[in-house]
């Protein structure tokens, strides 16, 4: 028995790894990552300049924003094979699935308005005007609130969910970006590229808790340019992809203290964590690879060379 418990220990343990996807806006691609190897699997034509991807609740299809192609296709996760496409409006970017998979928000810039689509119909149920150009949009994890942020209106408008009607708008700084919001619905976070701040929202009385500016050793303020933002589920850290710093900011998500600033790729874009939240992919645009952070050790690891102008990230278990 002792022998057998012995051999047992000595066996190696099989570790799952996951997946990561990443859109090619110039390659009209995605690229298909294995992150522990740190190596790049192969890359899948997917139609004219991909931005937005995000993957179903249940892991087996991915959505991508098909920008010049005015869709966005649902893929098959393991095979690639397209199973469908969704009327996002023209020149889909930037998109939020809610918690449940059912409901697929595209925010439609060029018209400054929000398409809600019935995923299992494949059918724009509503449009909803917002300000001009909006951009972020994201779905609290409650699945009570749908956020979007218009960049030239410079605002952030909280949408229910449940009427598809505007309830209520709170002022930013220029150009915010990015939304996301905390595991727990009670925050949003909000990037403003132009100002270079982040600013960060109660949910419940949709009013300002703190904004807070970035600075960067030897990077004029010029080059720091919030984009992409993201928050862990234990609300102790929040990461800001800081655009052509090429840095990623490293947010106290209880003091609101920026304790540091790591290097990445150039370019940052957007951000996405791993599955246990060990580790975090950004997309750098213009070095053309994605940097892999250890979050554990706040260390940058490894960067994997995906091919042209990187955009939008989504990892699968």
């Amino acid at each position: 028995m002792i022998k057998k418990m012995l051999l047992l220990l000595l066996l190696p343990v099989s570790v799952p790894a996951e997946t990561v996807f990443v859109t090619l806006e110039k390659d009209h691609a995605i690229a298909i990552v294995e992150p522990v190897a740190g190596k790049l699997v192969k890359t899948v034509p997917v139609g004219l300049r991909p931005r937005g991807i995000a993957i179903s609740p249940d892991h087996r299809k991915l959505f991508v924003a098909v920008s010049d192609e005015n869709t966005i296709k649902i893929l098959d996760a393991a095979s690639f094979e397209v199973l469908g496409k969704l009327p996002s409006g023209d020149d889909p970017e930037t998109f939020a699935l809610n918690p449940k998979g059912d409901r697929l928000y595209v925010s439609n810039e060029d018209d400054s308005m929000v398409t809600v689509i019935d995923v299992a119909k494949k059918k724009a149920i509503k449009t909803i005007k917002v300000g001009v150009e909006p951009e972020g949009i994201a779905v609290s994890p409650d699945s009570l609130w749908l956020v979007s942020a218009s960049e030239t209106t410079n605002m952030v408008h909280w949408i229910d969910t449940k009427t598809n009607k505007i309830v209520d708008n709170t002022l930013v700084d220029p150009r915010p970006r990015a939304v996301a919001f905390s595991a727990d619905s009670g925050q949003l976070w909000v990037t403003s590229e132009m100002a270079g701040t982040l600013t960060v929202i109660d949910v419940k009385t949709r009013k300002i808790i703190k904004n807070l500016t970035f600075a960067v050793p030897g990077v004029t303020a010029d080059k720091i340019q919030p984009v992409g933002v993201v928050i862990d589920n234990e609300h102790r850290y929040g990461y800001v992809a800081l655009g052509p710093a090429n840095r990623v900011a490293v947010v106290n998500a209880q003091t609101f203290a920026v304790e540091k600033v790591l290097l990445v790729g150039s370019r940052v874009w957007n951000l996405a964590f791993s599955p246990d939240q060990k580790r975090l992919y950004t997309t750098n645009g213009v070095s053309n690879d994605i940097s892999i952070i250890d979050l554990e050790n706040q260390i940058v690891t490894k960067s994997v060379a995906v091919g042209t102008y990187p955009w939008g990230v989504a990892v699968k278990p």
